[in-house]
């Protein structure tokens, strides 16, 4: 018997619910969610994403809808990932930059229509927009070159910021592209836009789903292991988070998240800065398997993932779970 025992009883706090939820450690809000969500061309358009049960490509029109789905259910912000026409993407992705194009489009849209109501983060890398399906842009080697590269992304971010991005999130993975950014930022008047930067984007196996939403996976030449992590790194990891950091960005982004708590948690612990995860696509994917395979019902799934995420430290979360769990939580 404990030395402690009877006068400690661990279980006497669990007892009933008000205790239970008097002594939790971790609190889960629709706050401390983000909505990534996809666009395409088009009037009045849904395209069901096969590899994403449940999740939808939204022309414009109907993306305001899930925007003011996104308001009413206290969701502080969405994420925005377009699904390019194949013949606007190029070698050198020049549609990143075109002030028409589908996310300027989706931007001055939600802002004429919602106002600062909801904050809007805009993806910054080339994927959606080049015909070889890398971040960035390639030599004649084939290598994905990181200098030219970052060139590319500051018109890309100027031309969001511009629109009316409230963040900047560039998931790129190049070297020194958020300190280019910062000073573009800076130089072009837009001092409140944020960056949060994918700091810590991982070269994963869970970001098939995604790759279709967007339409970049079939077009993939290779893979992207000479810019995003290793796997097996964590003190790499650190460094990457420590340089974007000290290059201005605001916050700082885990890739995939579940599979990384343990960086989520480094990352809490060393630097003074809040840090994101991205529930990536092939975790919801997991997830929408294991509910149709009959391991378990999708609430109690979904919000013990998603407290996981808050108990290894997150500020917010990337989650296509967002107004499932919104709902939730607002009872």
């Amino acid at each position: 018997m404990s030395a402690n025992f009877p006068a400690t009883r661990l279980r006497r706090t669990r007892s009933a619910d008000w205790s239970r939820r008097l002594h939790r450690e971790n609190t889960l809000s629709p706050a401390d969610l983000i909505w990534p969500l996809f666009v395409i061309e088009g009037e009045g358009a849904e395209q069901p994403v096969a590899s994403l049960p449940g999740v939808s490509r939204w022309s414009i029109d109907l993306l305001l809808e899930r925007v003011a789905e996104a308001i009413a259910l206290g969701i502080p912000a969405i994420a925005l990932f377009p699904n390019t026409p194949p013949d606007r993407r190029s070698d050198e992705a020049e549609e990143a930059w075109n002030p028409d194009n589908l996310i300027c489009r989706a931007l001055r849209a939600i802002r004429e229509r919602f106002g600062d109501d909801i904050g809007v983060v805009c993806d910054v890398a080339l994927d959606p927009y080049t015909s070889h399906g890398h971040d960035g842009l390639l030599d004649e080697s084939g290598y994905v070159t990181n200098d030219a590269t970052l060139d590319a992304l500051v018109k890309q971010s100027l031309n969001q910021a511009a629109a009316g991005a409230d963040v900047i999130a560039p998931s790129d993975m190049m070297d020194g592209r958020v300190a280019a950014i910062r000073q573009a930022l800076e130089d072009a008047g837009h001092t409140n836009v944020q960056i949060m930067s994918y700091a810590a984007k991982y070269a994963s196996a869970f970001y098939g789903p995604f790759r279709d939403a967007v339409g970049s996976g079939d077009r993939l030449r290779g893979d992207k292991r000479t810019y995003q992590l290793d796997p097996a790194n964590s003190d790499e990891a650190m460094r990457e988070i420590a340089m974007d950091i000290a290059e201005g960005a605001d916050s700082v982004m885990v890739k995939p998240g579940l599979a990384y708590l343990d960086i989520i948690r480094m990352a809490r612990d060393r630097f003074d800065v809040p840090v994101f995860a991205y529930q990536v696509s092939g975790e919801y994917a997991l997830v929408e398997a294991g509910v149709a395979a009959g391991v378990g019902a999708r609430e109690p799934l979904v919000m013990e993932k998603l407290m996981a995420f808050k108990r290894a430290g997150c500020a917010g979360i990337l989650t296509y779970y967002a107004p499932f769990a919104a709902r939730l939580l607002n009872g």
